[in-house]
């Protein structure tokens, strides 16, 4: 299994790197789009999302319109022993890179059930398939913050539209999300 998702994760990987910087641009502006209108859906007063590196669907400017909107933006802090801290967005928050190289806030770390309050989580994810089947990038943060929780909010994955798939494989601790936002829609995938 670990091989077939390490295969995986490569193709999309590269698939995303080939991206041009308009494509890239133009899915951000969906994206961001997209992201606003699940919140509004949903009444979010607080949410968690993830600040996107260059070859994932920007989330950044959603991060900071809806700071600016008065919305409680929690972001992920990567921890060495598998945990998620977490940080309030600021409008001019400062981002430094994390312990994998990732974008991660600078400031004062909330611990792991910090995430326990929001209305909605926003998720990184490699693809998604039709059931709600996550495939992340293979630290299992998100999956461990996500089957940690007792009443857990909906979760959506962001991914580009091609990475919505028929089936990805999965083990025993990988956990389903409620929906995804690609570039050009939003799906619900399943009921928690």
């Amino acid at each position: 299994m670990d091989d077939v998702k390490r295969a995986l994760r490569a193709d999309l990987r590269e698939r995303r790197q080939t991206l041009s910087a308009a494509a890239r641009d133009s899915a951000g502006a969906g994206v961001h789009q997209q992201l606003d209108a699940l919140a509004a859906a949903h009444h979010v007063r607080s949410l968690s999302c993830f600040l996107s590196t260059n070859a994932e669907p920007d989330t950044r400017e959603f991060v900071r319109e809806a700071v600016r909107r008065g919305i409680r933006v929690l972001l992920p802090v990567t921890r060495v022993d598998g945990l998620l801290d977490w940080a309030v967005a600021t409008e001019d928050g400062e981002i430094a890179e994390g312990l994998f190289g990732l974008p991660e806030p600078v400031g004062e770390l909330l611990g792991p059930i910090a995430v326990n309050d929001v209305d909605l989580m926003i998720v990184p994810a490699a693809a998604v398939d039709r059931r709600g089947m996550r495939l992340g990038w293979g630290r299992g943060y998100f999956d461990k913050t996500i089957g940690s929780m007792q009443k857990c909010p909906p979760v959506y994955a962001v991914v580009y539209d091609s990475e919505i798939l028929d089936a990805v494989p999965t083990d025993v601790h990988d956990q389903p999300v409620d929906g995804v936002v690609t570039p050009t829609r939003t799906l619900s995938l399943r009921a928690r």
